[in-house]
């Protein structure tokens, strides 16, 4: 390296160089499996570490923790650096830090609910454009009421709330199905049985960890060990596009400069774009566009060029083509793809040299100091001064135990958040039902006892007495005045009474 220039490899007549100031144009590195992109990879994330540049990879097949370890001298290593005519070859590590999610081969990698946010989560749980504006609801009334959405038991929480209170919600919100609630609660258990459960929570991940200087200068490269990772595509694809998300999020404009501030490999690239929706594609994009002012690098690699949509791949000026094979139409059609992004080179028909290339050789084409792209070469790539191969175990446990993240990422963190405080309001809210219910228990009891007592009030007071004759008469006369005979009786009273008069 020269002038901030990494040697990526040579023809016989010269060398092929990329200029390390260039690298936030982004890069595509393409190619069938086992033609060597693995190995191009190593060499430019060592290669930016020496220039000082920060370096995010993630490793898909477990090799790239060689970094961590010098490499050997190999008879054909020596061929090789012969005939690129390098004279300076140290083997030598470079400075590392592993990262893993489930915990177990790095420091623990988390985010929280809310830095994700909606329409990546909807992304990743893969739901539909109804259940995406329910997810919406949720993460608005939580940022609306302060509630903290930080894992996944949070977000079981406020959903679960929203679905008890939509009538509520709906006029400020809009409508909110139960069915879209069930639906989305049924999806974020099959992603906790996908290991969802401990990607999300405290600490999350800090972007600074990400972009270290070691104590000689050199930039430290990050390695998120993804091969259990990978198992689950859609969070491993999620996971990679939310980082680069807060990088662009957080870092401050700082345009172009001689060398760039991080570089980020995404492997296996495929997995990002060939289930995305509009929305989120039109999301990448823009990331992809912006991101080059905040002073950072992208590099997909992925085995076709046609796996990166147009709108994305027209952003990557930096190239770098591995050995295609031909075997199918679609293949056929793939190397004529690949051939058309690149310069054409009058010396040769590159079509036909993409499926002659040899296992660590290339088609490379990358931009000059004005940004003009070169002319497409033949290359045989450089031989990495890291190790080849993975790491054994005992030196990655030694390395994550010495490492100064350590502290930083071991414990988690479970602070007071929605799923808490919406537990407090519930109980509170019970134990207000409860209050209710008793004073109205309470007011239902003394007005039962004040109609008793009117009752008894009304009661005469004292024993029986005997009744007179005379009261008696009058009763019986009061009885049987009302009939025929009665009357003619009080008549015949009443006419002796006047007959005498």
């Amino acid at each position: 390296m020269t002038d901030n220039n990494i040697l990526l490899g040579g023809n016989g007549s010269r060398q092929i160089l990329l200029n390390a100031g260039m690298a936030n144009r982004h890069g595509l590195i393409t190619g069938a499996t086992g033609t060597g992109k693995t190995v191009t990879l190593q060499v430019l994330a060592e290669s930016f570490s020496r220039l000082g540049v920060p370096v995010f990879t993630a490793d898909v097949k477990g090799d790239l923790s060689g970094l961590a370890g010098p490499g050997k001298a190999h008879p054909k290593i020596d061929e090789r650096l012969q005939y690129i005519q390098i004279a300076d070859h140290a083997f030598e590590p470079s400075p590392t830090v592993f990262w893993d999610v489930y915990g177990d081969k790095g420091h623990p990698v988390r985010t929280t609910v809310s830095e994700m946010g909606p329409i990546l989560l909807s992304n990743l749980l893969e739901l539909n454009e109804t259940q995406e504006g329910v997810m919406q609801i949720a993460f608005s009334v939580a940022d609306d009421d302060g509630l903290l959405l930080l894992d996944l038991k949070d977000l079981r929480a406020m959903l679960n709330w929203t679905a008890d209170n939509a009538k509520e919600l709906e006029r400020d919100y809009g409508r909110i199905s139960r069915a879209s609630v069930s639906a989305i609660l049924r999806r974020l258990l099959v992603l906790e049985e996908a290991g969802g459960e401990v990607f999300f929570g405290e600490p999350a991940i800090r972007i600074g960890h990400l972009m270290q200087n070691d104590f000689s200068g050199r930039g430290v490269i990050s390695i998120l060990d993804a091969t259990t990772l990978y198992h689950s595509p859609r969070i491993y694809a999620t996971f990679l596009l939310w980082l680069l998300s807060e990088l662009m999020e957080e870092l401050p404009e700082r345009g172009d400069a001689d060398l760039p501030k991080l570089v980020f490999f995404f492997d296996e690239a495929h997995l990002l774009f060939s289930s995305a929706p509009k929305a989120l594609l039109e999301r990448i994009t823009q990331v992809v566009r912006l991101i080059r002012s905040k002073g950072v690098g992208v590099f997909f690699i992925t085995q076709y060029p046609n796996d990166v949509p147009d709108q994305v791949i027209g952003q990557l000026g930096n190239r770098i083509q591995h050995a295609l094979r031909a075997f199918t139409p679609k293949d056929r059609k793939a190397v004529r793809a690949a051939a058309d992004t690149f310069r054409a080179n009058p010396a040769f028909d590159t079509e036909e040299v993409i499926g002659q290339l040899g296992v660590g050789e290339a088609l490379i084409s990358t931009l000059d100091k004005k940004g003009v792209p070169s002319v497409v070469e033949r290359t045989l790539m450089s031989p990495p001064r890291s190790q080849f191969g993975p790491i054994d175990d005992d030196k990655r446990a030694e390395l994550i135990a010495r490492s100064p993240l350590n502290a930083a990422y071991t414990e988690t963190v479970d602070r007071e958040s929605a799923y808490e405080m919406l537990a407090r309001r519930e109980t509170e809210l019970e134990a207000k039902r409860q209050r209710e219910a008793e004073e109205i228990e309470r007011l239902e009891r003394e007005e039962a006892e004040r109609r008793a007592a009117e009752r008894a009030a009304k009661k005469p007071s004292g024993g029986r007495r005997r009744q007179s004759v005379g009261e008696a008469l009058a009763k019986s006369v009061a009885r049987t005045i009302g009939s025929s005979l009665g009357r003619q009786i009080v008549r015949g009273i009443l006419g002796s009474i006047i007959g005498r008069r």
